[in-house]
């Protein structure tokens, strides 16, 4: 795994329990680097550029690992389409935000992030 969502999705994968931990502490991490962006009027653009780069590579990670038909826990085929709808949004909204990054549009890519973790770890 070369990219940084990815390596950094393997590290949370080497540190907790579940799946699904992994997956949230993924998700979370991707919203506090959005949630910073936003927070902080002086960030480089290069930060914000990692920050939605980050998001995207995450989101592409759960899609191809939803739509590969050898997936060894595949999920029912209605929970499957929800999160490829998510999915596909969640990447368009963030290819928007490459090419214009309007920080009051970050967050409704913070709230799924934020959302979707709390779902996997049971706080939803």
């Amino acid at each position: 795994m070369s990219n940084s969502a990815a390596q950094a999705y393997a590290r949370v994968a080497s540190t907790t329990a579940s799946p699904r931990a992994n997956e949230a502490q993924a998700l979370l991490m991707a919203a506090n680097k959005l949630q910073e962006v936003v927070s902080n009027d002086n960030m480089p653009e290069e930060r914000i550029k990692h920050a939605l780069m980050f998001n995207r590579k995450l989101w592409t990670l759960f899609l191809s690992d939803v739509l590969n038909e050898e997936n060894p826990q595949p999920l029912p085929q209605d929970v499957r389409q929800k999160i490829v709808n998510i999915a596909m949004f969640v990447l368009t909204h963030t290819m928007a935000l490459l090419v214009s990054p309007q920080r009051d549009h970050f967050a409704p890519l913070i709230n799924i992030n934020r959302n979707i973790a709390a779902g996997l770890s049971g706080r939803a």
